[in-house]
Formats: structure tokens, sequence, C-alpha cells
């Protein structure tokens, strides 16, 4: 009967048909990039999957210099992986926010990173600056923002939504819709 159970069990894992992988090229990445720039936006949204259980987003970032900036998001249901591709900044994460407030639940917002919160500042943070090729990984819940960007600042995010909420992609939407 054992046996009979681990046959079962190896036919339906050889039998099961596998999600296809997605490829994000360089070109792509820099193509969409430069037409953000251009257009003024700031997240461009890429590819969001179904990856069997949960969604994978991947987006492109491009921000501009700011200084002393006071604020905080949350992104309550969606962690975040970022990538430096090109700058650096400081990068503020965890504690807490001060004066949440829920941000609207737009077809946008659920393109970009889900629903979530913004603050007027945080308290509590861990303060680090990043720069080119670093990795940051910031968990569902927790308050992040950058508060100085001295020249500008390029990263790729991967948003892992085990809620799935965020909107499936199989392609970077037009400028039009990211604003």
């Amino acid at each position: 009967m054992v046996n009979l159970l681990a046959f079962l069990v190896l036919i339906a894992q050889v039998s099961s048909v596998s999600i296809p992988a997605v490829t994000v090229t360089n070109s792509e990445l820099q193509e969409t990039l430069d037409i953000a720039v251009a257009q003024g936006i700031t997240d461009s949204p890429m590819r969001t999957i179904d990856a069997g259980g949960y969604h994978v987003g991947v987006a492109i970032v491009g921000r501009g210099p700011s200084a002393n900036v006071v604020a905080g998001t949350i992104h309550s249901e969606v962690t975040e992986v970022y990538s430096i591709v090109e700058g650096s900044a400081t990068l503020v994460t965890g504690g807490r926010l001060i004066a949440p407030r829920a941000r609207e639940n737009t077809a946008l917002r659920r393109m970009l990173s889900g629903p979530g919160s913004t603050g007027t500042g945080m308290e509590g943070g861990m303060v680090r600056k990043v720069n080119k090729g670093d990795i940051i990984i910031i968990p569902a819940g927790t308050p992040h923002y950058f508060s100085d960007i001295p020249e500008s600042i390029t990263y790729t995010i991967v948003r892992i939504d085990p809620g799935r909420g965020l909107t499936l992609l199989d392609s970077t939407p037009p400028p039009e819709m990211l604003k």
C-alpha cells in the first residue's frame, strides 16, 4: 500500500504542468526606465505573474535628487526586494509610522504595491546608506522611505504578494496608466 501511495505521488509530480518562467531583459528595463524618466513616472511595473499561490511582480524605479525627506510608507501585504542598479541613497526602514493613514486602494495602487499606509514621518527606524549592487529586503508591514538621494538612484523591485492582490501584468503598462 505504501508503494502504491509513493507511486501515485510520483506520477502526480511528473505529470503536473510547471509554471513558465518569465524573463525581463536588461534592454526592456532600460527602455522602460527611459520612458518613465521622460514621462515623470517614478515606479514602472513591468511584469506580475501568478507564481502558483502568490503573485510576483518586477518593476524599475528611478528617483531624482531629494534631501531631508520626512515621510514613510508601509505595504501591508507585499514584501519588496530592492536591487540598486545605479546611484546611492539613505534608506530608513523599521520603527513605526507617525500619523499613519491608509492609502486609497485604486487600480494604480493594486498595479504598483498593493494596500498600505503612509505617514508624516517615522520614529525608531534604522538609517542606512545603500549603493549600487546592494540588495535590500523590506518585509510586508515594514515602514520605509528614502530620506536623502544626493544625485539620483535607480533600482529594481521584486514584489512578493502572498495575498494575490497585485494586478497580473504580462507587459509594461502604457505610461498614461501610471500617472
